[in-house]
């Protein structure tokens, strides 16, 4: 029989941070927690920035696996042509807009961020919730295609081919569960790891790039072949641009990164003047991680893109061909011999495998930051190893559905990576427009313009991209609102204040029996409140030398879940005193007041309500999305909820 104790711990090892997360999530918290946000640095005093260029760089620098590949697959011989296009669009559009993106929210919080303090209520909660949807399916997408381009070099091997091949889905989940596991037991050194990872696959990438032009400048035939081909192929030099154009967008995988580059923010090193309003220091050095970051990509995607095409067979590019998914891992092989071949292959296993771990700190950091303040998932899920095991779970599924094939997942990777740098675009936009910064403003209109046609069109060529992060959006409105219902009718008031004047009230009545009255206001004038008293003193037996107190609450954004709330007093008309609240909920506010009360006062008070008129079922759900309705039975249950001592619980009339 199992003692007492063993859910207890495994409760407590699943739920440990949770506090901490809670802090660091808001930009204060000193510790990392087990499986953060992918980095050991105190918050307090972060790395350098090339430090941590290398973390999100993992995500980023490791697209170099697959991406010359995809871009043979999807371009053909415009190839190069297209990943130049896409490096104009890299330098000229995606970097602008991220290093204002860190500008405008400095704390990792990202473009999301950003859109969500420009819609209010539920359309905003909606939108941002569509949002994290398609940024569920880049990060996710992103562990998952990883981890099987990892399998696809490992099983591509010439030394491992015969024994592995067939078992890349098993080896696929063996990856992502290994990478769960290394969450689970904590990531201190994730910064130190990515360092010599990144450091040591680009040296390696340099070495075979740099082979592969010496081989095509060996070799000028080569380059005379494939412009007869381009010539037979799409006649001038202006049809060549024009379809690189229109093929570009297939290449999108190589923006991957930006939005990573500012979830990681807050571990990039400030300077001593920075303040937690404006830590001028911290945006700098992001703002050069994204640079640096930015160039040291165009670099590699245009020289790749160039090698691979010129020296590829475009045979070998196609599904099941040697380079499929691995094309400088075959030049690697084909130029420098199966020895480098394999210490390549090595490299860009544990780079691609460990990418996913820069995906799982942007989910672990975007994921506990909105849902459950939305009150749209539950408290555990700003614990870090309960979202470990989801996310896993999760990818394991993805990876069953899409049999661990790279390409296939590529159209899903590309909508989600495209979706959430468009949004930055507008959200830089909207914000350069509202700081009368109309040259910026035009500029990144336009930027917007270009990433919502590359959209579109990646859309277009590759729906399942969408239909994928539909199923994510669907998923996460689905659970989220079951979690709301769930959460109902939980007291959701975080603090509670009062003003000179509310607690001189409190204070007065604190040894005689406390007595309020549920007021909706109206017209505020004089006889309101008679009438209201006198019929609540009727309804209820009142005496009539009792001490009655009215409190009025007005609902701000009932879509919000979490809140503090400010009580105010006043008195209106010379004789009547009134506590003013402001909440997303009626019921919530009351209770939050009523509990207040007495744990200052030592009394139980009593409120006293009309009963609501109207459908019982309709008024809940008024309750639920606009903090209204059903007022006197819901504020008994969600103090039932939160006093579980039935005697120590405020008293409910209704009449």
């Amino acid at each position: 029989m199992a003692t007492p104790t063993q859910p207890s711990r495994l409760r407590a090892w699943l739920l440990e941070g949770l506090t901490d997360q809670t802090k660091h999530r808001s930009g204060h918290g000193p510790e990392e927690e087990p499986g953060g946000s992918g980095a050991a640095a105190a918050a307090d005093h972060g790395r350098p920035w090339w430090r941590v260029m290398c973390l999100t760089g993992l995500d980023y620098f490791s697209t170099l696996g697959y991406q010359p590949g995809i871009a043979a697959l999807a371009a053909g011989l415009l190839s190069p042509l297209a990943t130049i296009v896409l490096v104009v669009l890299t330098l000229l559009g995606a970097l602008p807009v991220y290093r204002r993106v860190a500008e405008e929210s400095p704390h990792g919080e990202g473009s999301i961020a950003m859109l969500e303090r420009l819609l209010s209520f539920w359309k905003g909660k909606l939108f941002v919730l569509t949002l994290l949807g398609f940024a569920a399916t880049d990060f996710l997408i992103t562990i998952t295609l990883s981890a099987a381009d990892a399998t696809a070099h490992l099983v591509e091997n010439p030394h491992l081919t015969s024994t592995l091949n067939g078992h890349q889905v098993l080896i696929t989940l063996i990856m992502i569960a290994l990478l769960g596991a290394v969450f689970l037991k904590g990531f201190s050194e994730a910064i130190g790891v990515a360092v010599v990872l990144v450091f040591s696959y680009l040296a390696l990438n340099v070495v075979v790039i740099t082979v592969g032009l010496w081989q095509v400048a060996s070799e000028p035939h080569v380059i005379t072949d494939w412009k007869e081909a381009l010539t037979a192929e799409h006649g001038n030099v202006f049809m060549m641009i024009a379809i690189a154009l229109v093929v570009f967008p297939k290449l999108a995988l190589g923006l991957s990164g930006f939005e990573t580059g500012v979830a990681v923010m807050p571990h990039v090193q400030g300077s001593p003047q920075d303040t937690e309003e404006k830590p001028a220091g911290r945006i700098r050095g992001t703002k050069k991680l994204l640079t640096t970051a930015a160039v040291i990509m165009s670099i590699f995607l245009i020289t790749s893109s160039f090698v691979t095409t010129l020296l590829i067979p475009p045979a070998a590019f196609q599904p099941g061909g040697e380079a499929n998914g691995r094309a400088l891992a075959y030049l690697a092989h084909e130029y420098l011999g199966s020895a480098f071949g394999t210490v390549y292959d090595i490299s860009t296993i544990l780079i691609l495998w460990f990418a996913g771990s820069s995906a799982m700190a942007g989910l672990l950091n975007l994921m506990p930051r909105y849902l459950p303040r939305y009150g749209m998932a539950p408290h555990w899920a700003r614990a870090l190893r309960p979202m470990v095991i989801v996310f896993t779970l999760i990818a394991f599924l993805v990876t069953w559905i899409f049999d661990a094939d790279v390409d296939a997942q590529g159209g899903a990777y590309a909508t989600g990576v495209l979706v959430l740098i468009t949004s930055a675009a507008v959200a830089v936009t909207i914000a350069a427009r509202r700081a009368g910064e109309r040259g910026w403003a035009i500029g990144f209109g336009v930027i917007s313009a270009v990433f919502v046609y590359t959209t579109a069109v990646n859309v277009a060529e590759r729906p399942d991209g969408v239909k994928i992060g539909a199923c994510f959006i669907a998923g996460i409105m689905a659970l989220s609102l079951l979690s709301r219902l769930a959460r109902v009718f939980e007291l959701r008031v975080t603090h509670v204040e009062f003003d000179d004047m509310a607690q001189r009230f409190i204070r007065d009545t604190a040894n005689r029996t406390i007595r309020f009255i549920a007021n909706e206001p109206d017209n505020r004038d004089l006889d309101e409140y008679r009438l209201k008293k006198a019929q609540i003193r009727a309804d209820n037996d009142i005496p009539a030398e009792d001490d009655v107190m009215f409190v009025e609450v007005t609902v701000l954004d009932a879509s919000e879940f979490e809140s503090g709330m400010r009580v105010r007093g006043e008195v209106l008309h010379g004789r009547y005193r009134v506590l003013t609240l402001e909440s997303s909920s009626i019921p919530n506010a009351l209770a939050a007041l009523l509990l207040h009360v007495r744990d200052e006062t030592g009394q139980r008070p009593h409120i006293y309500f009309e009963w609501t008129e109207g459908n019982p079922m309709a008024n809940f759900f008024r309750f639920f999305l606009f903090g209204q309705g059903e007022v006197a039975p819901v504020t008994r249950e969600v103090i039932r909820e939160a006093e579980p001592d039935r005697n120590r619980r405020p008293h409910i009339h209704a009449g």
